[in-house]
């Protein structure tokens, strides 16, 4: 059973840990190769905005701090023993203070609300990360954004770029992955990456 259209609803952490509970799932470390890229990025201290069920956060072997408006997802990172907040705690926490963290990660994120709601979110935890930080943005190709139903607009490399240059950071690359880009149009995983600087 989908979701309902809402990503703040009990019911989305619901079927996220449906989705990330099938046995095949867990049986092929199906995240393995999204792990080593994520590390490979080397990060640091990661702002991981729209954190969801902490996967990224496993993912950077707790090297991050994350936000997201979902209650149930956030009490959910907790159990598992990541630092997660409510944007509400995240602002009054001893992490809200400016150039705190090292990047700021937005993980299939973007493509739940429209290009401006994506922007003005970003805006609102840039000032977190340092000058120099990095910005890791990662939306899902043509099957990804298909699977669900709480996808709102879809964020191809120009959508992406267009959002980093809004914001006026400097986009330093931007590639497909884990396969090549005309893999998405069949494959639900394959993801758009785009990696860009804040630099003032």
């Amino acid at each position: 059973m989908k979701p309902r259209a809402s990503t703040s609803d009990a019911d989305y952490t619901k079927w996220l840990r449906r989705q990330e509970s099938l046995w095949w799932k867990r049986l092929l470390d199906v995240q393995r190769p999204y792990r080593r890229h994520l590390r490979s990025l080397d990060l640091g201290l990661v702002l991981d905005v729209g954190c969801g069920l902490g996967r990224n956060l496993h993912n950077l072997a707790g090297k991050g701090v994350g936000v997201d408006h979902n209650p149930e997802s956030v009490a959910t990172v907790r159990e598992r023993g990541y630092t997660a907040f409510l944007p509400e705690e995240f602002l009054a926490s001893e992490y809200g203070r400016p150039g705190r963290f090292d990047s700021l990660l937005l993980s299939h994120v973007a493509e739940h609300m429209h290009f401006d709601e994506a922007r003005e979110l970003v805006a609102t935890y840039l000032p977190f990360i340092r000058i120099g930080a990095r910005v890791v943005l990662i939306t899902p190709q043509d099957v990804g954004f298909r699977s669900d139903p709480t996808h709102v607009e879809f964020f191809d490399f120009d959508a992406l770029t267009r959002l980093a240059a809004s914001l006026g950071l400097e986009v330093e690359k931007h590639y497909s992955f884990p396969f090549p880009r005309f893999v998405g149009h069949v494959f639900k995983h394959n993801e758009f990456v785009l990696l860009a600087r804040k630099r003032t």
